[in-house]
């Protein structure tokens, strides 16, 4: 093997450990994620470039033994010594295959436990950043990773174009740790950078993103090693070594994507497709194509448009910009990301927050709200005052139902507001619609304990949501919260759901107290109206009584005068009258036979049958009658 490759690897592992133990110094200094995480890829670099290098001297020594043998070979001719088994006569093949059977996955299952435990330490650190003031000299360590940049990224790309040119898989696993740690060295400065114009939120970022890359680089050496046990043994044409990974293999060589497209292209054509001009021509440019649509896409972030009803603060390495902070609807100009950024809020939009409840989705719909079932996911019960007293003389502590002198009561109260200075509410404080929030809640109790349930219930309901708009109002601009209060709703007022059955009969019967009043003054008022008018009938009627039996007695007394006058007059005639017109008047209704000739012979049959109709039969049936 040429020394070539000795001393590369030999540099590999010598740059790896300065670069570790510099970037452990770093992070110490700066207590920053990303640079520990940095730190962790960097040894987990020189682990692998250790192994590495210890393979590549293991096959040198094989390759130098196995020439010593064939020139062995060639001067003594064919013997009985070395005639022997081939693996007795060269013990350094026997060590390597040793070594690659046993220690390789060995060291390989060994990487993937620290790569396993340190991406679950830091996924937990990464969750729950602790943040502090940084006092170390940002800037010098920085240029400090700035300079490993440079001498990783150098050695690294050396020693993958002498790889792929030599064809050693060996010196492939440290290259590719020396590309990813210029990256990541490039990568730290620039959180460091950030940091320093106190940007701290970069380096969660950083950290995070790096998390998730140690995280898939620990789940591809899994595979990597369940693949290696089903692999069949009896190919032993390896071209990769088992702990080297080729997701950092194509982040630290990434123009390795060309050439696998270009194997790709060619197979599925049938014809060298990466030979053509225009191949040839992606393949010279593509990195400046690449780099030109970055930089179209960064340049396109000075370009900013504010929605109607929108405002933005515009920031620049985190700090204000004076004259510019506030930028109103339309289209503005800024520098490029990351130097500015903008913080869009709704300023106009009305918005809205609940006390006293949580909603719940499921039950946003229903029109009809019960007291005995609960229509939210959450309600508070608000302590309320109660004129009931307890009854002079009595002792509270002895009385043991003794009424308490508050009350609980769920209320539903939407707030509704609007941001009125947008650097008050963004600037001031560090979340201010909690403050607000919270503030509006304590308005709430305070109120609530000092009104009558019964009053707040039905007619203070009103009155009372008009005060505590004031009073939120009155505490938002106490604590310069920028906003105006527009709206203060006092919805679904009732007691807590577990004492509402009891709540409700309780006033159920007291309606029906007030029910059975109202029926009993109703009948009573029926009564002696019936009373009242039987007694003035009765009245009535005996009055008439009286006025028709004195008439009636003063007529027969004017009668008998009269009738005695008549009688008087003619004695005889009189009486027959008076006989005649009573048969007159008895006989009124009943049918009268006249026979006017006594002297003939003619028989006369009467029909004596009732008639049904006697106004049909009593028909004048003559031809005068029949004529008219």
């Amino acid at each position: 093997m040429d020394k070539s490759i000795q001393k590369c690897g030999f540099f590999n592992l010598l740059l790896l450990l300065v670069a570790a133990g510099l970037s452990t110094g770093i992070s110490r200094e700066t207590g920053s994620l990303a640079d520990d995480l940095t730190t962790v890829f960097l040894w987990l670099g020189f682990l692998v470039a250790a192994v590495c290098y210890f393979q590549i001297r293991l096959a040198a020594r094989e390759s130098v033994e196995k020439m010593e043998m064939e020139e062995l070979a060639r001067s003594a001719g064919k013997s009985s010594l070395f005639e022997s088994e081939e693996s007795d006569v060269l013990p350094t093949r026997r060590a390597r295959e040793q070594f690659e059977k046993w220690l390789v996955p060995a060291f390989t299952l060994l990487l993937l436990g620290l790569q396993t435990a340190a991406a679950g330490w830091f996924w937990i650190k990464a969750a729950n950043p602790i943040k502090s003031v940084n006092t170390a000299p940002l800037i010098l360590l920085a240029a400090l990773y700035g300079t490993l940049f440079f001498l990783q990224y150098l050695v690294g790309k050396y020693a993958a174009g002498l790889a792929r040119l030599r064809d050693q898989k060996h010196l492939r696993p440290a290259a590719g740790f020396l590309l990813l740690g210029a990256f990541l060295s490039l990568t730290a400065a620039t959180g460091l950078v950030a940091d320093y114009f106190g940007n701290t939120w970069l380096d969660t970022l950083l950290a995070r993103a790096l998390c998730v890359l140690l995280t898939l680089v620990a789940v591809e050496n899994l595979f990597t090693l369940i693949l290696e046990i089903y692999r069949p043994k009896f190919d032993k044409r390896t071209t990769r070594v088992m702990y080297e990974s080729r997701l950092i293999g194509l982040l630290g060589q990434p123009e390795g994507i060309l050439s696998t497209a270009a194997h790709a292209l060619d197979y599925q054509f049938g014809f060298k497709v990466s030979e053509t001009w225009f191949y040839r021509l992606l393949e010279r440019t593509l990195v400046w194509i690449v780099l030109g649509q970055l930089a179209i896409l960064l340049l396109s972030t000075s370009f900013i448009f504010i929605q109607p009803g929108e405002q933005a603060l515009l920031e620049r390495f985190g700090k204000p910009v004076a004259g510019r902070d506030v930028l109103g609807p339309g289209a503005h100009l800024k520098w490029p990301w990351p130097i500015d950024h903008i913080y869009r809020f709704p300023t106009w939009k009305i918005q809205s927050f609940n006390v006293g409840f949580i909603p719940s989705e499921q039950n946003a719909n229903e029109k009809v709200v019960l007291w005995t079932r609960a229509h939210y996911l959450e309600e508070f019960n608000f302590p309320v005052a109660s004129k009931e007293t307890v009854a002079s003389g009595s002792n509270p502590d002895q009385d043991a139902n003794a009424a308490p002198p508050v009350n609980l009561l769920t209320a539903s109260i939407p707030v509704q507001f609007q941001v009125t200075d947008l650097v008050k509410w963004a600037r001031i404080h560090a979340n201010a619609l909690e403050l607000l929030e919270r503030a509006a809640t304590r308005e709430v109790l305070r109120h609530m304990v000092s009104v009558d349930i019964f009053d707040i219930m039905s007619t203070g309901r009103a009155p009372a949501a008009d005060l505590l708009r004031q009073r939120i109002q009155a505490a938002a601009d106490q604590l310069n919260l920028g906003v105006r209060i527009l709206f203060v709703g006092l919805q679904d007022i009732h007691p807590p759901v577990k004492v509402s059955p009891a709540f409700e009969k309780v006033f159920g019967a007291e309606q029906d107290k007030e029910a059975k009043i109202l029926t009993a003054l109703g009948d009573s008022a029926k009564t002696n109206a019936l009373a009242s008018g039987e007694q003035f009938t009765i009245m009535n009627n005996a009055e008439a009584f009286k006025v028709r039996r004195t008439s009636q007695a003063r007529a027969q007394a004017s009668q008998f005068t009269n009738q005695l006058t008549a009688f008087q007059s003619a004695p005889r005639v009189y009486p027959q009258r008076l006989l005649l017109r009573t048969l007159e008047k008895a006989t009124a209704t009943s049918r009268k036979y006249v026979i006017a000739v006594t002297n003939t012979h003619e028989f006369i049959q009467l029909n004596l049958e009732e008639k049904i109709r006697q106004d049909i039969l009593d028909l004048d049936l003559s031809t005068q009658e029949l004529d008219k």
